[in-house]
């Protein structure tokens, strides 16, 4: 079975979204599911069909997460160390043409957002980076063509 690599913070937020799902969501759209049906003929309900597809979203949704929750693979990146780029690490990268500087974390394919400047463990750019240490440069093939960046710094937090 794939274990489904995650940090604390990760497995955490999937915890607090599954118990949304099934203590909040799951109870208010049952009880739309009801009032619909109390409307009258079903063929031509639009408010039961909503509330059926939203069920099944919702249901999806909850199975999804309790599968990831119980393949999870928890690290916890505050234990760890090293002078080289692997799972959690905070890196720190300059473009080697622009001498642009960018600050990414590497985690599980859940908690990635680029904005927030986390990156999936599966995504092009981590997985070049990872083995690498402080002063390695690497190269990206992006749609827009390659892009070779400079290893500035690797922290565990």
């Amino acid at each position: 079975m794939q274990k489904f690599p995650m940090t604390t913070v990760g497995h955490a937020a999937l915890e607090v979204e599954l118990k949304q799902l099934k203590t909040v969501e799951r109870p208010i759209i049952i009880n739309a599911i009801s009032v619909a049906r109390d409307h009258g003929d079903l063929k031509e309900n639009a408010e039961y069909h909503a509330a059926k597809e939203k069920q099944g979203f919702i249901e999806g949704r909850i199975q999804e997460l309790e599968t990831k929750l119980s393949l999870a693979h928890v690290i916890d990146v505050s234990q760890m160390n090293g002078d080289t780029v692997k799972f959690g690490a905070t890196i720190t990268i300059e473009n080697v043409d622009t001498d642009e500087q960018s600050t990414y974390q590497i985690v599980g394919e859940d908690e990635a957002n680029i904005k927030a400047g986390r990156i999936s463990i599966t995504a092009p750019i981590a997985r070049a980076m990872i083995g690498k240490e402080v002063g390695d440069e690497f190269e990206v093939h992006a749609p827009g063509g390659a892009k070779g960046y400079e290893i500035m710094g690797i922290v565990f937090k």
